[in-house]
């Protein structure tokens, strides 16, 4: 769900010194979720934000999502949200 909210959001994302539309961003991280799935190295969506769609593996430097004129946030923070609201829908959904 993460990935494919991002892909459509038409937000953008900072990584490495330069932003990079929504799509371009789902194909990234989704390169990084492949790769810790096939290591092992992942078994939630907290370790895959927290592992992988951080902060760049090559430089270190945080991953930034913006959403129209909004203020930056970091991308672990944005992620974060959308999870939250989705698992309280999807909660809501089954009462």
């Amino acid at each position: 769900h993460l990935l494919d909210y991002l892909g459509t959001s038409q937000c953008q994302f900072y990584r490495n010194g330069k932003w990079y539309g929504s799509e371009e961003a789902k194909e990234h991280l989704t390169k990084k979720y492949r790769y810790l799935l096939k290591k092992s190295l992942i078994g939630t969506t907290e370790e895959f934000i927290a592992l992988g769609a951080t902060e760049s593996s090559a430089s270190g430097k945080p991953y930034q999502v913006r959403c129209g004129s909004g203020s930056a946030l970091s991308s672990a923070e944005w992620l974060s949200s959308v999870l939250e609201r989705y698992r309280a829908r999807t909660n809501n959904a089954k009462k």
